[in-house]
């Protein structure tokens, strides 16, 4: 017996109407990964966040027809909206970052080129890469069950996100002198304060971490947090940041 598969759709469920699936790489999957055929259950997440059991009614190469059958009652998405700031890594390890922060329900992503990124992107290369990252989100959104897919953009620098600050309820920022200083309350206190809603934006910086400038340019417009007493890789720091918030919106409820 075949998984029941998640998949994304960009409209918005109605129980009376039926639904066609027209993106290639969907019907790839459905047709020759998880073999289905007609008759056969399929999961689909709507744009409205509504998710629904769906029948596949016919196929072809080009769509693949299915009409709602039961509506699945579930909530898998983060009480805040997180938006993870990083600086630039090393390919690999972005990407499993982006999958893994995707898996624990972070909102959005922005890539920056910061001061100590050792990796750089040109123009010819953003719009690969970005296509390439959505691709992996996608499909650690419908893996892990999420009512959407993050949105993923490149900034060439920290500039660019300080001129769009006014748009979060709070700005942290993981700056490992925190962390080297034994800071701890700083983060507790912001986890506390977040409500419903509330768009929070963490910077983290690259391998090398910020450099003076960069904590210059948002030390008035930022809290400057640490993570514990332990001092955490690039890719790891925003996973700490999410699975505490978590346990502290989700888990003590």
């Amino acid at each position: 017996m075949n998984k029941v598969q998640r998949y994304f759709i960009n409209q918005d469920a109605d129980e009376n109407q039926r639904f066609f699936i027209t993106k290639k790489e969907d019907i790839h999957h459905i047709t020759n990964v998880m073999r289905n055929v007609i008759g056969d259950n399929i999961i689909l997440t709507f744009e409205n966040q509504q998710v629904y059991k769906c029948e596949i009614m016919s196929m072809s190469n080009d769509s693949i027809e299915v009409k709602l059958s039961e509506k699945q009652n579930i909530d898998t998405e983060l009480p805040v909206d997180i938006t993870i700031c990083s600086g630039l890594i090393k390919a690999d390890k972005y990407e499993w970052l982006i999958q893994k922060a995707t898996e624990l329900g972070a909102h959005s992503f922005i890539a920056v080129g910061m001061d100590r990124s050792i990796v750089k992107l040109n123009n010819t290369k953003i719009e690969k890469k970005l296509e390439r990252w959505q691709k992996i989100i996608k499909e650690a959104a419908e893996q892990s069950y999420r009512l959407t897919i993050p949105s993923i953009k490149y900034q060439s620098n920290l500039k660019n996100i300080y001129d769009t600050i006014d748009y979060y309820d709070y700005v942290l920022v993981a700056y490992e002198e925190q962390a080297k200083n034994g800071e701890i309350s700083h983060f507790k206190q912001a986890l506390q304060q977040f409500k419903p809603q509330d768009k929070v934006l963490v910077i983290f910086g690259p391998e090398g971490g910020l450099s003076e400038q960069e904590i210059a340019l948002l030390s008035d417009v930022s809290s400057l947090i640490g993570l514990g007493p332990r001092i955490l890789r690039a890719e790891t720091a925003p996973l700490y940041v999410l699975s505490a918030l978590s346990y502290e919106k989700e888990l003590l409820g």
